[in-house]
Parts: structure tokens; sequence; C-alpha cells
């Protein structure tokens, strides 16, 4: 049976609808960067994600061809996640996502080496005939955070980020937004099959001790 980061790490991906802190240890991912409006059509966005799941099965899907990748299983590939932000804002504001930066994310099992990846994107390149130039090896430890599940609409999000932000002030602790931490969220729904208040977001955000 193949293995599912989903099932065998629900502290990460299928948390409950309350409120946790949680400590999310180093991983790597394949990475795409940009910014502006996601729901764009022909944007930017929604391109990242056909070049993040041309290089996710071309890894996968490496056990049918004459490549071998050392300490290889086989797996499900885990869903998308995006780290979200905005120039000047802690948090985010779903009324400007014409200001989003993002990073469109999606997570590599530990035996895909940096030079396995390059080896993918080059494979990838050749096989789809398409420039994969953009996507990235991103390597991040993301830390002490709050998450929650959140379940409806993207644009209710803000009521669920509510709840977290008084459960971090009730817990002694922060929200500690950067450079190099954001908001957080991982899809577990198909937007394009899945009816908008049963979608599965699970949102993440960095903490720390209060000062």
């Amino acid at each position: 049976m193949a293995f599912d980061y989903k099932k065998e790490y629900k502290e990460f991906y299928l948390p409950p609808r309350k409120p946790q802190i949680v400590r999310v240890p180093a991983m790597n991912f394949i990475a795409v960067r940009g910014q502006g409006d996601p729901n764009a059509e022909g944007g930017a966005y929604k391109a990242s994600i056909g070049l993040l799941y041309g290089v996710a099965y071309t890894i996968k899907m490496s056990k049918m061809g004459a490549h071998r990748m050392a300490g290889y299983f086989d797996y499900v590939v885990p869903p998308l996640e995006g780290f979200w932000w905005q120039e000047g804002r802690k948090g985010v504001d779903y009324s400007r996502k014409e200001e989003f930066q993002w990073i469109s994310l999606i997570r590599l099992p530990d035996f895909v080496t940096p030079e396995e990846f390059a080896w993918a994107i080059e494979e990838a390149t050749v096989k789809k005939e398409m420039d994969f130039s953009a996507v990235e090896f991103l390597p991040y430890e993301e830390g002490l955070c709050v998450q929650c599940m959140h379940i409806g609409p993207y644009d209710d999000e803000p009521e669920t980020v509510r709840q977290m932000e008084e459960y971090v002030r009730e817990q002694g602790l922060e929200e500690d937004f950067s450079e190099y931490r954001y908001h957080h969220e991982i899809y577990l729904s198909d937007a394009r099959r899945c009816k908008p208040e049963n979608l599965k977001t699970v949102i993440r955000h960095p903490v720390r001790t209060a000062e």
C-alpha cells in the first residue's frame, strides 16, 4: 500500500476544527514563487500548480522507468500547500488578493535529494516540453505554530483566523509573521470538484512566546 502522508502524519494534515499548537519539523518541498491574485484566469498562480504537479509526478512515476532513486518507496503525492503574505502586513488581507505574494508547495519524500530533484526537473522538461526553470527545491522548518482545520469557502477563512488569534493569546503566545514565516494553507480538497461549503483547508500561523 502506498505511503500516505496525510494518514501517517495526521497531526500536520488533519487537525481538529479548534485551534491547537504544533511544532512542525524540517521538510523539503517542490516550490514555485510568484505574486498576484490566485483566482486570475491564466495567471501565474494557476500556472505554478501545473509546474508543481509536473515535477511531483515525474518523481513518483520514476519507478516505471530506468532511473532508480535510492530509498524510493511508493507514496501518495502530498497535498498542495501555499505560503501567503503581503508586503507591509502581518497576516493577509483577503480583500486585496492582487497584492498577494506566494510560494506554492508540494512536500517531497525524504529520499529526494537535491541531485534527484535536478534529475526530475530535467526529465520533466524533456518529456512534457515545458519550462520548469521556476521550480525549486525548498528546505523549510516551520517550527512552533498554531493551526486549525477550516471547512468552507476560502473567503470565509478570516473567522477561523480570528479564533486562532484568540487561542494564541490565551496560550500566552503571539503570532510571529516575518520575512521567513508566513500564513500557511494546506489544501485537502480539490476546489474544481468540491462544493465551496465542503472545502477542507488547514490554516497554520507561526507563533512565539509573547514578549
